[in-house]
This record gives structure tokens, C-alpha cells and sequence, in this order.
């Protein structure tokens, strides 16, 4: 128990840089607090003690703002920051050296009895405000961006962000400093409209961006064929929004 205790203190300094000595932690993290509190629900709802142990858990969301059903396994090492708003549900399984932020739900989606929460495996990372949902499994080392809804499961090692949330892909890189200098052009800021928090209007935003740039190029291909057929292009030219890109071959 002892040994639990301190790797509680420690990883509270490992992951949060504002954690000045073993003292504050100790009197001032709810998130330790929750912990401690939830251990001891636990043990009684293990022990058949069901009331005692909500009632215990009862008093730890008083103390703290962080409701953890006393049914839910927690594994070593997990720190929540901050805490305010967490919600852990009964069925929920959180593996070893978790971490979430304020605002998180680990949620059902049905009334069935049986399992309904979330499985976080080891390492997972959840960002303040996200919401995961159901019986699906968040794999190893997998991040969860800040505001999220996950309601399928995100394999390990990657990163899910957006409502409904998806998988961020880091070959698509490639294809943002192009989309970048057309939104530019266009006086639209990219913040966040690129791979690193993508959500469903950037998505849209993205594709209709490249289908724009598409068309300028079709258009300049069509006035050169229309040119070279001896057909007299008479209309005012449109500004093009790559210019560096798209090459007109009679200017």
C-alpha cells in the first residue's frame, strides 16, 4: 500500500511541471485525493459492501468535483489534473500510467447491464473535456484530444481528435502546406483546419480547398486549348488563388 502511495506522489511530478513538493500534492491535488478515495470504495465494493461504498465515493466527488463509481478498476500510476468534471463509470477499466484531464467522461451509451465503459489500456493520454463512450477499447500509448467524442476504438499509439472523433494521419502532412498557402490567399486563417487537430469542418474545409484548386487548374487548361483552337478568350480573367502553382502559358 505504501509503495502504491508513493508511485501515486511520483508520477504527480512527472506529469504535471507546476507540483512543487510531496506536501502540496498531498494537501492540494484533488486528483491524489480521488485516487485515495476511490481505493477505498473499491475495497468495500469488492467486499459486497455496496452502500458504504457508494456512499464513500459519494463524499470523494464532494471533496474533489471527480466522480469515480466505486465498481471501476483502476490500474498504478494514474493521474487525473486538475480533476474538476471527471466522470469514470462502473464498468470502466483504466490500465497503468493513465492520465486525464478536467472534464473527462468515461460514459455508457446503454441501460443494459454488463459492460458499458470504456477500456483504457496503458499510457493512454485523455485531453480535458473529451468524452469516450461505450464499451470500446482505447489501445496503448493512444492520445485523446482536448473536447473529443470517441465512440469507436482508437488502436494503439495513435491519436484520435473531432466530433465524432477520428484517427489522425500523420502521412496526410504533405498535402497542409499546399492547403496552407491557398487559405492564405483566400483570407482564411488554418487554425485549426490541419492534420495536427483536425475536426469535420476542417475536413470539409480541406477537400473543398483542394477541389478549388483543382478547378483553377482546369480552367487555365481550358482558355490555353481554347487559344491555341483559334478561339479568342474575351472574358476578364478571375484571380487565381496559387498563382506560383498554376502556369498560364499564353501570359
Amino acid at each position: 500500500m505504501l509503495n502504491r502511495l508513493k508511485e501515486d506522489i511520483a508520477c504527480v511530478f512527472e506529469r504535471d511541471p507546476a507540483a512543487q513538493s510531496i506536501i502540496e500534492v498531498i494537501t492540494t491535488y484533488p486528483g491524489f485525493h480521488a485516487i485515495l478515495i476511490h481505493r477505498l470504495s473499491h475495497f468495500f465494493w469488492k467486499a459486497k459492501y455496496r452502500w458504504l461504498s457508494r456512499f464513500i465515493a459519494h463524499l470523494g466527488r464532494w471533496l474533489t468535483g471527480i466522480e469515480i463509481h466505486p465498481g471501476a478498476i483502476i490500474g498504478r500510476r494514474f493521474f487525473i489534473d486538475h480533476g474538476m468534471g471527471v466522470v469514470i463509470g462502473e464498468t470502466a477499466i483504466i490500465g497503468d500510467d493513465c492520465t486525464l484531464y478536467h472534464g473527462v467522461t468515461l460514459g455508457g451509451t446503454s441501460w443494459d447491464k454488463g459492460k458499458r465503459h470504456p477500456t483504457l489500456h496503458n499510457g493512454v493520454v485523455i485531453g480535458a473535456g473529451a468524452k469516450v463512450l461505450g464499451p470500446i477499447d482505447i489501445g496503448e500509448n493512444a492520445r485523446i484530444g482536448s473536447n473529443s467524442v470517441v465512440l469507436k476504438p482508437v488502436p494503439a499509439g495513435t491519436t484520435a481528435v473531432g466530433i465524432p472523433a477520428h484517427i489522425v494521419d500523420p502521412s496526410s502532412k504533405s498535402a497542409t502546406a499546399e492547403r496552407d498557402k491557398i487559405a492564405y490567399k483566400m483570407g482564411f486563417h488554418a487554425y485549426g483546419a490541419t492534420t495536427d487537430v483536425p475536426d469535420p469542418i476542417a475536413y470539409a474545409i480541406n477537400h473543398m480547398l483542394d477541389h478549388i484548386h483543382a478547378m483553377d487548374r482546369q480552367i487555365v487548361t481550358l482558355k490555353n486549348a481554347l487559344n491555341d483552337a483559334g478561339i479568342k478568350y474575351t472574358e476578364s480573367p478571375i484571380s487565381i488563388l496559387d498563382d506560383c502553382e498554376i502556369e498560364d502559358g499564353n501570359e
